[in-house]
């Protein structure tokens, strides 16, 4: 993408009434950036948004944010929500190790992570956004119990939040290694991303965790 493309939708997200830079969060009154006071959903690190779209479509009961630092991608998802007239969706630019900046206690009533970086290279645990040290932060801005959702194509991220899981004693309400391959999986999983329909190109296997924490 050229350096002006991206400085183009830096520019127009600016004017999107759905999307909100890191300043602007209203911290303690996200109900005011929807048209209903809703239970709040958080997607990390969204990327293009299609799963923050997806989600509010297939369920209006619920508000649902798309979390990334990147604007140059958070643009087509915010674009796409304006022009479908997506009332129970909007996204806010900034850094997820910072999430706690941004909503008050028990603000949060869901999470999901779909094809986060896994953060390979050996001394990077810390920054996949399972790691304990994440977890505790989604903990201060959750209403407890808070279900966490992980969808993703790394076998690593995937052996890690399990691992994870069993470590911290929390609860495992799905786990499946073949998301395609689960005939009675629900609505949701059928939603795929950018990143996603490359990865099964590639033939990868998609995987899908849902877990419990207290």
């Amino acid at each position: 993408m050229g350096k002006k493309n991206k400085l183009t939708k830096f520019a127009e997200i600016r004017e999107f009434s759905n999307v909100y830079e890191h300043i602007e969060a209203p911290k303690g009154n996200w109900a005011s950036a929807f048209d209903k006071d809703q239970p709040l959903v958080l997607e990390l690190a969204c990327g293009k948004g299609e799963y923050t779209i997806g989600l509010a479509k297939l369920f209006p009961d619920k508000n649902f944010l798309g979390l990334d630092i990147k604007g140059n991608r958070i643009w087509k998802g915010a674009k796409i929500g304006l022009e479908d007239g997506i009332t129970n969706a909007a996204f806010l630019r900034c850094q997820i190790n910072r999430i706690t900046d941004f909503f008050e206690v028990g603000e949060v009533s869901e999470i999901w992570i779909t094809f986060a970086d896994p953060q390979p290279r050996k001394g990077k645990a810390k920054k996949r956004l399972t790691h304990p040290n994440f977890i505790n932060m989604y903990k201060e801005i959750a209403k407890l119990p808070l279900v966490i959702n992980l969808k993703c194509d790394s076998d690593l991220l995937y052996e890690f939040t399990k691992e994870v899981i069993a470590e911290e004693g929390y609860k495992t309400l799905v786990d499946v290694d073949d998301v395609y391959a689960w005939e009675d999986r629900p609505e949701e999983l059928n939603i795929r991303t950018f990143y996603e329909n490359m990865w099964l190109e590639e033939g990868k296997k998609i995987k899908y965790l849902k877990f419990e924490v207290k």
